[in-house]
């Protein structure tokens, strides 16, 4: 059997030929689909699983699992790597996608998975935030300025008359050069302090290399405003969160995967009763909760 491999360089010919807008549109509308399934009772595909990597840098080693009965099976591996970006000029998060005949076993595709991910998650945070978000959202706080911070962006205005941005990094150049990377969506893009964000923003994004124990990244004293949606995307290692728990316990905290959130992600902060009900028993059943962090 024929596999297709497709680099870095492939994909972004494949996006850019289908154009980046409608396939963040039909990303979006995937999910919403696929989540919607779940909720009903479909399964569920299985957690990420990986290794914690202490030496000779941080980081973790994760995988994906998602089978199509009788068509396929796909694995998406993800490197979570900080340290990439300033040691050895590479992006924080290095995916590769392998898609595998469900019936013979055989490998169909190798896929760089970079762009993916990152399509995939800002897709995912606009679909939570269609969810459960004020529809007439127009400012958009963006809580770490790296490369996620553009899919993110970018997703977001898919779905809501976005007129400004709020950003801030842990490095200074991240936050200075985010309106030049995001200048193709034409916004008011502004550094702001995390405060200034809490207090201003629809919607929040929080997308951090915080370490294990370092946050949270938003101020437990901030003023948020009573609509605020968060979507918290940084999970990436266990025993790392980015909310405050004061925010979480006031909040109805949606997880996309329950079992997941559970081992990373903000719910490792809260006990079974605090955590909400799932995206995807949501988007089967909508409810209207005013204080929302997506998880």
């Amino acid at each position: 059997m024929e596999t297709w491999v497709l680099s870095e360089r492939d994909v972004t010919r494949a996006v850019e030929s289908v154009g980046r807008d409608a396939l963040m549109d039909r990303v979006i509308d995937r999910l919403t689909e696929g989540l919607a399934e779940v909720g009903r009772g479909a399964a569920r595909s299985p957690a990420a699983r990986g290794f914690n990597r202490e030496k000779p840098v941080p980081g973790i080693w994760e995988w994906m699992p998602h089978r199509e009965s009788g068509d396929s099976i796909t694995l998406k591996a993800v490197g979570y790597s900080p340290a990439n970006p300033g040691r050895f000029g590479l992006p924080t998060i290095i995916g590769t996608v392998a898609r595998f005949d469900d019936t013979t076993g055989s490998l169909t595709a190798l896929i760089d998975g970079v762009l993916l991910t990152a399509i995939r998650t800002g897709a995912a945070s606009a679909f939570a935030s269609r969810l459960l978000a004020a529809p007439d959202s127009r400012v958009v706080g963006l809580i770490g300025s790296g490369a996620q911070s553009v899919t993110q962006l970018h997703a977001l205005t898919r779905v809501f008359p976005v007129e400004r941005v709020l950003t801030w990094d842990a490095d200074p150049s991240h936050a200075a050069s985010l309106a030049d990377r995001v200048a193709f969506l034409g916004l008011d893009v502004q550094v702001a302090e995390p405060h200034r964000i809490a207090a201003e923003a629809d919607i929040i994004c929080t997308a951090t290399t915080v370490p294990v124990g370092g946050g949270p990244v938003l101020p437990a004293d901030a003023v948020f405003r009573p609509h605020l949606h968060i979507n918290a995307i940084g999970r990436d290692l266990v025993g790392k969160t980015e909310l405050p728990l004061d925010l979480l316990r006031r909040a109805h905290v949606s997880p996309d995967h329950p079992e997941q959130a559970r081992h990373e992600g903000e719910c490792q902060q809260l006990e079974p009763h605090e955590i909400g009900l799932s995206l995807g028993e949501l988007c089967a059943d909508p409810r209207p909760p005013t204080l929302c962090a997506a998880d």
